[in-house]
C-alpha cells in the first residue's frame, strides 16, 4: 500500500511546475522580442542602366522667323503682286462680323459708337496720336463712300509710311489680316491713307484718317509723329480721293477734274504788217 504525499510534498511539486511554466513563458517572450527588433531582409532587384538614366524632355526646336521666308520686296517694303495673292488667298478669313466689334475684340479698346465716332469720344480714356503703334486702333474718318467710318487695328509697322492691319468688314463682310496700308498724306502724319485692296496689290483710294487710338490712358497730350516726314511712295494711281477738297493740296489727285473753269482770254489782235 502506497503511502500518500504529504502537504509539504505537494507544495514543493506545484512550485516546480509553475516555476517551469514562468520560465517557458520568458524564452517564448524574448524570442518574440528578438525577432522584433531583427531587420525584415528584403529582396532588392538593381535597375538596369537604362531605366536608371532619366530621360532628358526634347529640344525645342529653333524657329526660324517667317519673315526671312515670305520677306517684302526691298524697293520701298510694298509687296509685289504675286506675293499678296498668295498671302491673301492664306489668310484666314470668317464673316458675320462689322469692324467695331472685331477691333474691340482684338485691342481690348472698348469704346462706344460707330467707328467714324471712335476718334471723339475715346478722348479722355484713351491715348490718341499720329503714330502708329501694334495694337493700336486706326481711325478712319466719315467722308461721301463710307459714311460710317471704319476702324482697323495695326498688326506690324513697317516703316514710317507703312503698316499692317487686321480688320473686318471692308468692303463687306469678312475678317482680312495683315493688309498693307500707306500714308500718302504729305507732312507724314497718317491723316490720309490708301489701304492694299485684294489680290491685285493695288492700292484703293484715299482715305482721310484721324489717327491711332492707343490702349493706355489718356494724359491730355496728343501724340504726334517725331519722325522727319519720309518721302512719298510710288503707288498706283487713286481711283478716289475721299478727303475734303481743302484737304487735297495742290497735288490732289482729282483737283483737276474739280477745278473751277475759267474763261478763256481772248487772243490779242496782232497788228498787220505791209
Amino acid at each position: 500500500m502506497r503511502a500518500r504525499p504529504t502537504g509539504a510534498t505537494t507544495l514543493m511539486i506545484r512550485t516546480a511546475l509553475l516555476g517551469s511554466a514562468l520560465m517557458l513563458a520568458c524564452i517564448q517572450c524574448v524570442s518574440q522580442a528578438q525577432a522584433a527588433t531583427q531587420p525584415v531582409k528584403t529582396q532588392t532587384t538593381k535597375a538596369p542602366a537604362a531605366q536608371a538614366h532619366v530621360a532628358q524632355p526634347p529640344r525645342a526646336p529653333l524657329i526660324r522667323a517667317a519673315a526671312a521666308q515670305t520677306a517684302r520686296p526691298q524697293a520701298h517694303g510694298l509687296v509685289n503682286k504675286a506675293v499678296a495673292k498668295n498671302r491673301v488667298a492664306a489668310a484666314p478669313r470668317s464673316y458675320g462680323i462689322s469692324c467695331v466689334p472685331y477691333a474691340r475684340m482684338v485691342s481690348g479698346i472698348t469704346v462706344a459708337g460707330n467707328a467714324w465716332q471712335w476718334w471723339d469720344n475715346a478722348s479722355g480714356t484713351y491715348a490718341r496720336g499720329k503714330r502708329p503703334e501694334v495694337g493700336s486702333v486706326l481711325a478712319f474718318r466719315s467722308n461721301y463712300a463710307m459714311r460710317l467710318g471704319h476702324v482697323a487695328v495695326v498688326s506690324q509697322v513697317i516703316n514710317g509710311r507703312e503698316i499692317l492691319i487686321n480688320h473686318a468688314n471692308w468692303p463687306r463682310g469678312g475678317v482680312w489680316r495683315d493688309v498693307a496700308v500707306v500714308d500718302v498724306s504729305a507732312a507724314n502724319d497718317w491723316s490720309a491713307v490708301r489701304v492694299e485692296r485684294g489680290q491685285s496689290a493695288d492700292f484703293g483710294s484715299v482715305y482721310p484718317v484721324n489717327g491711332f487710338i492707343y490702349n493706355r490712358p489718356d494724359n491730355g497730350i496728343m501724340e504726334a509723329s517725331t519722325r522727319v516726314p519720309a518721302p512719298q511712295v510710288a503707288l498706283n494711281p487713286a481711283p478716289r480721293d475721299l478727303r475734303p477738297a481743302a484737304e487735297r493740296g495742290w497735288q490732289g489727285y482729282d483737283e483737276v477734274a474739280e477745278a473751277p473753269a475759267r474763261p478763256r482770254a481772248k487772243p490779242a489782235r496782232q497788228r498787220a504788217h505791209h
